[in-house]
Parts: C-alpha cells; sequence; structure tokens
C-alpha cells in the first residue's frame, strides 16, 4: 500500500506537518509506505482553462502539479493537509488541487481520500468539506476518524499539544489502512465497479433557444 501526503502549509514543519506526520508514523506502523510533499511555498498558478492537458495529458504549466501526478497514479490513498484561511484551504493547494485532478485523466476510481485540517479555532468544518469534494467528485472512497479529521493549533507546534487532535489523526491512518487493503482485496475477488456510458447534461440546452 502507497499513500501520498500533500502538506499545503506554507510551513513545511509547522503545525499542519505535525498533523500529517503523526498520521504517517501510523501507517508507516501499518506497513504503508508514505510519501509526502510539500507545496505550501510552491510558486503553483490556478487552472487557466486552456484545455491543453486533453492534448498532452499534462498541465500545460510544469510545475509541482506535474511532479504529483506520477505519485498520486500509483498511489492507493491521498491525503491532503491544509491549514485553515478564512474558513477556507490556501489559495496555493487550490490552485495545486484544481490543476491535479483537472489534468490528470487516469482512473481515481477506489484510490482512498482523506483531507486534514488545522486551525487555532474555526473554519474546520468547511475546509474539511471543501477538500473533501475533490474525492468525491472523483470515485474516490473518503476515509474518517472518529471524528472529523481536524487538529488544533496557533503558534508553531502548538498542535502537538492537541492530544485528542492527534489520536484522530492515528485513527484516520489505521482506518485508511483497512479501506485500502479492503478495496485490494474486493478488486482482486469481484473487480471494479460496472461502468457505463456517460451522460452528459447541461443546465442551458442549445436546442431549447431556437
Amino acid at each position: 500500500m502507497k499513500v501520498l501526503m500533500v502538506n499545503g502549509s506554507p510551513h513545511a514543519k509547522g503545525n499542519t506537518y505535525i498533523a500529517l506526520h503523526e498520521a504517517e508514523e501510523e501507517f508507516k506502523r501499518n506497513g504503508v509506505d508514505v510519501q509526502m510533499m510539500n507545496i505550501g511555498m510552491k510558486d503553483i498558478r490556478g487552472c487557466i482553462a486552456c484545455g491543453k492537458c486533453a492534448e498532452t495529458g499534462k498541465c500545460v504549466f510544469d510545475d509541482a502539479v506535474n511532479e504529483a501526478a506520477p505519485l498520486f497514479e500509483e498511489a492507493d490513498g491521498l491525503i491532503v493537509g491544509t491549514p485553515v484561511y478564512y474558513a477556507s484551504a490556501n489559495a496555493t493547494l487550490v490552485a495545486f488541487l484544481d490543476r491535479l485532478f483537472y489534468s490528470t485523466h487516469f482512473d481515481k476510481t477506489m484510490k482512498v481520500g482523506a483531507s486534514v485540517v488545522v486551525a487555532r479555532r474555526g473554519g474546520l468544518s468547511a475546509t474539511f468539506d471543501e477538500v473533501n469534494k475533490y474525492f468525491t467528485i472523483s470515485g474516490m472512497p473518503v476515509a474518517s476518524s472518529y471524528y472529523w479529521n481536524s487538529v488544533h493549533g496557533r503558534k508553531p507546534g502548538e498542535a502537538a499539544g492537541d492530544a485528542e487532535g492527534l489520536y484522530n489523526m492515528r485513527v484516520l491512518a489505521r482506518n485508511m489502512t483497512f479501506l485500502m487493503k479492503s478495496i485490494a482485496l474486493g478488486k482482486e475477488k469481484y473487480g471494479m465497479p460496472e461502468t457505463e456510458e456517460h451522460a452528459w447534461t447541461h443546465f442551458v440546452r442549445a436546442d431549447l433557444m431556437e
């Protein structure tokens, strides 16, 4: 089993890292390989809807997004960690995820996703929901813990004092490991879910405007 962790915080060893690292150690205790990417200080611009990725199979901007793409493809699971800015993920991470999910055309079905959010106080649930939407639009089961995947901390290192939050991270890693292994066994015994041709519908229909 392989998990890719993306740390969206501009502080590579800050509170978001403390939360992710707690999960990382639990993954390793359960025999899961983990690779962590720190993208919070990268120069990552947003998607410009140019459509070139449909032709080339990668984003036209050759940065951390294209670096992460093959790691994501070979991983069984993806954990995305972010600090909370105005009840939202930070802008660099959002730009990264928009382009990563849009420009990668490999099948993400049944890869397991999980978001980890860190804040001084509020905005955690909104940010948790925001990041999970990348998974649920991609056919990716979302791993849960005993509580929403959040840790509290403001000053550098304070997250290490959130005993319940760190417990939450360990439970998340154990649950995610179980889910990834169960999916692997399910694929072996039953195969992947049946697929059918996608039906595309739009809110504005050209035939009604004629």
